[in-house]
């Protein structure tokens, strides 16, 4: 079982990823793109990237934005050191 970490190591860690926040136990980024068909793509690039991780994140889209959260389910769904890999991840595919 992965290890929930503490609010404060969220929030330092957090500092290094664009975008992304943490409120009610997940991390969360907002993606922008030109049409839905590139938003559209970039849900597919993640979710091959959170199935090579073992990870199952929240995606939600709408047209062209594309909302994410994430939290570890086997964690209590709390934050674990799971999503700020995949967080990071996510990010270099944008």
């Amino acid at each position: 079982m992965a290890k929930p970490l503490t609010e404060s190591d969220i929030e330092q860690k957090l500092g290094s990823l664009s975008g992304w926040k943490f409120e009610n136990d997940k991390i969360s980024n907002e993606y922008e793109f030109k049409n839905f068909s590139e938003a559209l793509g970039f849900i597919v690039r993640v979710g091959v990237e959170a199935e090579k991780q073992g990870h199952h994140p929240e995606l939600f889209n709408v047209y062209n934005t594309v909302r994410i959260s994430l939290s570890t389910h086997d964690a209590g769904d709390k934050v674990t050191q799971k999503d700020l890999d995949l967080a990071k991840a996510i990010n270099e595919l944008n």
